[in-house]
């Protein structure tokens, strides 16, 4: 059998476990030296790659090596945010399929989001439409979950652990002092309050903070906020809210936007950030209490400390299936979660179009959305919680500092 060479990347924002993916990928393709020759790694994704620059696992990353990228965060080939043009007619994919001709790519894996899946979908509809044998592959990836097709996505898990355990932290420091106090934590989530809702499992006991969560799903209405706050105070002097950084009004108006102009990144979504902020002032003007605002930001996305073993092993699982997905002729697809049992918790990998996956969401399910949107129901908890499970030994320096892997 003639040997074909395998090309894996990462797009989008990373994870804490985007690199275990990786690591399964380039590890199952080391297990197939009668098929694979080399596996390369897109240096900064497709965009990289379309400049020339890849680099060689085996020179990388030789031998125990890749170990590490297990416990590493961030994106250890580096990342993008480049989209694939419309027109599959565009000279680019001439260009980038002449690449893989020449490096004798067989097997092209891309590890990413949603709009890492568009650039799959794009590249496997270039590939069927000229005749290529290319195999094209989509590795999930987001904090965000919000993903269609799959029970959920590597990185998930982690950075819910992560959001949980911030803010179990920041309710124990918001409660020292024996005054009314809001605090108000902004957590990712654009279109899906996924993350947001993770802010629930922080909860020690029934009655406990945060005492509102509100996600993008349902229409936020600034009134019926503040009265509800003011309900709180009847409960517990200090009231800690969790908001998903895409909550917006009934309008459709993200709330950051009532401050200023929120700009557009490269795929035309609106760059969000502040809704914490403009909270925490029209509380304090309206209520005329001690109010502050915590933004997570990237810390969400990019900490190894609050790793989750489930999402690791998940990641690397992913990993490992999409190369023998590859090697079984599988091609236009995703590699997805398969849901078999919740108590035990049990999951399968398997495969879903690419094409039927790509520019849609996945939305917190308004059933599981209860207190009048202000709160999450059980079956959140029954879902998110093996997520979240099961620690991970960060290796470390002679500092005590953590060690990562780190592309050179």
């Amino acid at each position: 059998m003639e040997l074909k060479n395998m090309l894996v990347g990462q797009s989008g924002g990373p994870t804490a476990v985007i690199n275990s993916s990786l690591c399964g990928v380039v590890t199952e393709a080391g297990r197939h030296p009668e098929k694979i020759g080399k596996c390369y790694g897109m240096v900064n994704g497709i965009e990289g790659f379309l400049k020339g620059r890849f680099l060689d696992f085996e020179e990388a990353l030789p031998g125990d090596g890749r170990k590490g990228l297990l416990t590493t965060p961030g994106a250890y080939l580096g990342s993008c945010r480049y989209k694939l043009p419309e027109d599959l007619d565009d000279p680019v994919y001439r260009e980038l399929f002449e690449k893989f001709e020449e490096l004798g790519i067989g097997y092209f894996l891309y590890i990413g989001g949603n709009d890492s899946m568009d650039t799959v979908s794009k590249l496997s509809r270039y590939g069927r439409k000229t005749g290529s044998s290319v195999v094209v592959l989509g590795e999930p990836k987001t904090i965000d979950n919000d993903l269609i097709h799959t029970d959920h996505t590597p990185g998930f898990g982690s950075a819910a652990r992560y959001v949980a355990s911030t803010v179990r932290e920041i309710v124990l420091d918001a409660g020292v002092y024996d005054t009314r106090s809001v605090t108000i934590v902004e957590i990712m989530g654009r279109h899906a309050g996924w993350l947001t809702a993770a802010s629930v499992l922080a909860r020690k006991c029934r009655g406990d903070n945060p005492l509102l969560v509100y996600l993008p799903e349902v229409p936020f209405d600034q009134e019926a906020f503040l009265r509800k706050v003011e309900e709180c105070f009847a409960v517990n002097n200090t009231v800690v809210v969790c908001v998903s950084e895409g909550i917006r009004d009934k309008d459709g108006v993200f709330v950051c936007e009532y401050d200023s102009d929120a700009g557009l990144d490269s795929f035309g979504h609106k760059m969000l950030a502040g809704c914490g902020k403009y909270l925490e002032r029209l509380v304090r003007a309206r209520l005329g209490v001690k109010a502050r605002s915590v933004e997570l930001n990237v810390s969400q996305r990019c900490s190894a400390s609050m790793l989750s073993a489930a999402d690791q092993q998940e990641a690397f699982m992913a990993g490992r299936y999409g190369v023998q997905a590859a090697l079984g002729g599988e091609t236009g697809k995703m590699i997805s979660f398969v849901r078999k049992s919740d108590a035990p918790y049990s999951l399968a990998c398997g495969l879903e179009d690419v094409d039927d996956i790509c520019n849609k969401e996945k939305t917190v399910p308004l059933t599981w959305i209860t207190g009048d949107g202000t709160d999450l129901g059980e079956e959140f908890l029954i879902y998110a919680k093996p997520l979240i499970k099961g620690n991970v030994q960060i290796p470390e320096d002679e500092d005590g500092l953590p060690l990562f892997v780190c592309r050179k």
